[in-house]
């Protein structure tokens, strides 16, 4: 049960970890078009937009690296591979604006591209609309030689790492940075019983052997009728995550049980609340809390970040604290 007292040790002890993070890093590209700048194109008659301000921001991976820094983890090392292009300039550029990020073990490969998701956001007066996403993906899989070369990373890592989170983002079988090789590399290459590893997937949940895993609804439907036989396919753990109806924690051989969410106010926006409860998770266990305390600082975390609308929240350790004297005082 999380108190005052817990929740001052998790952020006290924050500065002084590392945690690890190995998968799908995205660049978030944000064009503002203003509408009244409109120009109407010679060559095909269409509207041409103008762009009048870009923002670049981590993204996939780089969402939980946010939230991660925003709660003061003094040390954030992601493992990953981009691409030797543009798209990966605006990439590093990004996370070198986070102070505790150390960017050596990203992997920068002239033949891959750096996964984008481009959204450009229609301005009209003091309305704001988001047009068609504009997606760049790797679509072929991912050469064997970088697998390694990931695998070599984490092998180095771990041994330092406070705690390692695992996402896979990527919908494409091997075509990103969490392969057959790497979930098979962490479910069964390195040590867990000194490490909490906790994995996060769109798509492949149930491949994962020996770790926590976090799902939410939709995803763990796909392998199995309910969390306890989550639990038991993936041989860890399960944070499965119910949105307004909080979260189901189970372990094999257990019986589940219920981690209830916190009263959220007013209107919310859940984009990026899975990975803000992802770090707060893994931000728990790395300074020694249960996983029923880690659960319910997950379901505090994200009550902050579905509050932010129009962007990927983060909750900062002020901002934990007043979430919570506010949520232990209602009734």
């Amino acid at each position: 049960m999380l108190t005052a007292t817990l929740i001052e040790h998790i952020l006290s002890q924050l500065p002084g970890k590392t945690i690890g993070l190995v998968g799908d890093l995205f660049l978030d590209r944000y064009l503002d078009i203003d509408a009244g700048c409109n120009e109407l194109s010679v060559e095909t008659g269409l509207t041409a937009y103008q762009v009048v301000g870009v923002r670049s921001y981590p993204g996939a991976l780089g969402t939980v690296v946010n939230n991660l820094a925003a709660l003061g983890v003094g040390r954030i090392v992601p493992i990953s591979i981009i691409g030797d292009d543009g798209e990966g300039y605006e990439l590093m550029q990004a996370l070198a604006k986070l102070p505790t990020v150390d960017s050596s073990f990203v992997i920068r490969d002239p033949d891959r591209r750096t996964p984008t998701y481009t959204k450009p956001m229609l301005h009209t007066g003091n309305d704001v609309r988001e047009l068609n996403r504009l997606d760049i993906k790797n679509r072929t899989p991912t050469p064997l030689p970088l697998q390694k070369r990931i695998a070599d990373h984490v092998a180095e890592m771990c041994p330092k790492f406070d705690a390692l989170l695992v996402l896979d983002q990527v919908s494409e079988p091997d075509c990103g940075v969490i392969t057959e090789f790497i979930r098979n590399f962490i479910g069964y290459g390195i040590d867990l019983s000194k490490l909490f590893v906790l994995a996060d997937s769109r798509e492949q949940i149930g491949r994962f052997r020996n770790v926590c895993v976090k799902p939410n609804l939709a995803e763990a439907e796909r392998w199995a009728p309910d969390a306890s036989a989550l639990a038991n396919l993936v041989n860890g753990p399960v944070f499965l995550t119910r949105s307004e109806a909080g979260m189901v924690l189970a372990e094999p051989g257990q019986q589940s049980r219920m981690i209830p969410a916190y009263p959220v106010p007013g209107p919310i926006d859940p984009c990026g609340a899975g990975d803000s409860c992802s770090a707060a998770i893994a931000c728990a266990m790395a300074t020694g809390a249960s996983l029923d305390d880690a659960a319910a600082f997950g379901n505090l975390i994200a009550s902050i970040t579905v509050q932010q609308i129009g962007v990927t929240g983060v909750a900062t350790p002020e901002a934990v604290r007043q979430r919570w004297n506010a949520v232990r005082e209602t009734p």
